[in-house]
């Protein structure tokens, strides 16, 4: 079998972004992440996941700018993994993931979780991409174009 080709090699973003964090255990680490989890050893019990495939995704995230590593924030010897700028940045991805999903992959009345706003105690509002001038922007709309990164 040839081996596969990384789709980091690409010049599409979204293959970049899938090379990175398209893997399972990534973007649950991730997810994770967001809701507070910042040690191995919870990371693991939220998870489920093998401490060798935990220990690689983690230190991919790392190397890869999304997680860092700190000392632990109570004083303790552990160590925690904390989203960066970079790693913040991917909330959109993981609110649109789950919001998709609620809609597509639930049965009707079947139990699931919800985003909810702690400002307000509500339920977040669904995601919508817009065109500069406030419509909605349907795929029908828009067109991928090759650029140069200045």
């Amino acid at each position: 079998m040839p081996p596969r080709r990384r789709l980091g090699d690409e010049h599409c973003p979204v293959a970049r972004s899938v090379d990175l964090i398209g893997d399972r255990w990534a973007l649950l680490i991730v997810r994770d992440a967001f809701d507070g989890v910042r040690r191995f050893g919870d990371f693991q019990r939220s998870l489920g996941v093998a401490r060798n495939i935990l220990s690689d995704r983690l230190r991919k995230l790392v190397d890869a700018g999304i997680l860092v590593m700190q000392d632990a924030s109570d004083g303790t010897a552990y160590q925690e993994y904390v989203l960066t700028a970079q790693g913040d940045s991917l909330f959109p991805v993981v609110v649109a993931l789950r919001q998709w999903g609620e809609d597509h992959l639930f049965e009707q009345g079947e139990r699931h979780s919800v985003l909810i706003d702690r400002r307000t105690g509500k339920k977040v509002a669904r995601m919508s991409l817009q065109a500069k001038d406030g419509a909605p922007l349907l795929p029908a709309f828009t067109q991928v174009r090759k650029v140069i990164n200045p």
